[in-house]
């Protein structure tokens, strides 16, 4: 079991200039399919590509062009609520979303309003101070993505890129349920993990295939309590929308700013606009996109070009037995099975690579001696350079070779850090290295009583000095280890250190 206090979300207080509030946030969260072609055709979904390469005749809004279901979107939607222990509706629908800009070709948009795919779930978000909360969510979607359009590469004309428009993205929509910026942004990583494990979306944000759009309001305290016995959003507060937030750390300074400047308009007797805003990351500020839309406005009706979509329980019962392991699970067996701490199971089960990767090592060995050496030792070497566990020039053969050696009392910790060393930059089998090199460690006696009475023998003074003082016999130590090169068996040496000091 993990050693979490599961709470009721607490609340994020803002001291303002006439008394206390608190923050409400919801987020809606759009993660890109991990699928090869469209939503609805059989574009390409390759990122990078030239500009309008990867758009058929369907994405470019031709007349007369009907959109095909991507029965692959579907599947990993399925999957993903799942994996969000979600209800998953048989039965589904799509709906035009009508609206004009220059990238949506068509003048709509196809997505789900009535009856998505993935209904009601949860995901347990676990905060830094061991807590954990559960964040409900309130449904999931399948719609288009739509294209890009660039207004850089010319003082007097914008140009439009295609390649996104159709797109499959799942629309992740959350309860009212987080209470702080910290939170949401704990919230939004769980998701990009849970998602990464399930290989329904590869989270990439730099990219812009996970991205936020996130609703902040404020409200006095006691408030939230009383909408959570009403059910009466007014209690909340005028919500606005920040858009396209994919930055962890944009989102947290947009929520505290937005915080900020709505108790500011509050408490000087003014009124919270619902709108739309953008967050400016150099300025640190949000401002204003256009008035926030409500579904009458985009003029939501059935796609005509689509039915109704049916999927059988069996089909859903079948990708739910071929889940994987997810995150929270695999966590909790590494803190049972391997004795870990909360902390280092977490850190290896934040990627699921990482987390295969450890058990590779693990695998026969201590769990614990494993845990340290790929979290401190490979994963410290990794950040240092940049890199991630797929680009570990260390496999978990070759790591598992070094414990191995040093639980056969062939190499010291030491020693066993300089092959760790050796094996990161030149590769190579471990046992051979130590071999070759000659980097065994001295596990004979005579050899080491020998080194320390060398030592005693030119250190009379310090030998008075330890005779009195018995901690400065680690000075010894370390010049018995200096003089075999740190080969010798430290427990060795330590031990003929004592016995000869003594004498």
């Amino acid at each position: 079991m993990l050693d979490l206090t599961y709470e009721t979300p607490k609340p994020k207080v803002i001291q303002g200039a006439k008394g206390d509030w608190e923050l409400v946030i919801g987020l809606e969260v759009h993660a890109q399919v991990a699928s090869a072609a469209k939503l609805f055709s059989g574009a390409s979904t390759e990122f990078g590509a030239e500009p309008n390469s990867n758009v058929s005749f369907i994405d470019a809004g031709m007349p007369g062009m009907l959109p095909v279901i991507n029965e692959g979107c579907v599947e990993l939607a399925v999957r993903t609520g799942l994996g969000l222990k979600a209800e998953i509706n048989l039965v589904s629908a799509f709906d035009r979303k009508n609206y004009f800009y220059p990238d949506l070709p068509q003048g709509y948009q196809i997505s789900q309003l009535y009856h998505p795919i993935v209904g009601e779930g949860e995901v347990l978000v676990e905060m830094g101070d061991g807590t954990a909360r559960i964040v409900r969510i309130e449904r999931i979607h399948l719609e288009q993505d739509a294209g890009k359009s660039i207004h850089d590469m010319d003082p007097h004309m914008s140009f439009v890129d295609l390649n996104r428009t159709g797109v499959a993205l799942m629309e992740i929509v959350s309860r009212p349920d987080i209470r702080g910026p910290e939170e949401a942004a704990a919230y939004v990583g769980k998701l990009r993990q849970i998602m990464r494990y399930l290989g329904t979306c590869d989270g990439n944000m730099q990219n812009g295939n996970l991205r936020a759009d996130v609703n902040v309001s404020v409200c006095r305290p006691g408030d939230y309590e009383r909408y959570q016995k009403s059910q009466d959003f007014s209690h909340l507060g005028t919500r606005c929308e920040i858009k396209n937030m994919n930055s962890m750390r944009f989102i947290q300074a947009a929520i505290d700013y937005e915080a900020r400047r709505q108790i500011a308009i509050l408490e000087d007797g003014g009124t919270v606009e619902q709108e739309t805003r953008l967050f400016d990351p150099d300025k640190g500020e949000t401002r204003s996109m256009r008035s926030k839309e409500e579904a009458h406005d985009y003029r939501y009706f059935p796609c005509p070009d689509l039915l109704p979509l049916e999927i059988e329980q069996g089909w859903v019962d079948d990708i739910a037995a071929a889940l994987p392991e997810l995150p929270d699970a695999k966590k909790a067996r590494f803190v049972s099975d391997f004795g870990l701490t909360d902390y280092d199971a977490g850190v290896l089960t934040a990627e699921a690579e990482s987390a295969a990767y450890f058990e590779a090592v693990a695998d026969g060995r201590d769990g614990k001696i494993a845990a340290n050496w790929v979290i401190n030792e490979l994963f410290g070497r990794l950040k240092k350079e940049e890199h991630d566990i797929t680009e570990s020039p260390v496999s978990p053969a070759q790591l598992g070779g070094i414990l191995d050696l040093i639980a056969q009392g062939d190499i010291s910790g030491k020693i066993a850090k300089d092959l760790f060393e050796i094996v990161y930059t030149e590769g190579g089998d471990p046992a051979e290295i130590v071999e070759v090199r000659g980097m065994r460690q001295v596990t004979d006696t005579g050899a080491i009583e020998a080194a320390v009475d060398k030592v005693i023998a030119e250190n009379p003074a310090q030998v008075e000095k330890a005779k009195e003082n018995p901690k400065l016999a680690g000075w010894f130590v370390g010049q018995v280890m200096k003089a075999t090169g740190g080969k010798a068996n430290p427990k060795a040496v330590n031990e003929i250190v004592a016995k000869k000091l003594r004498a």
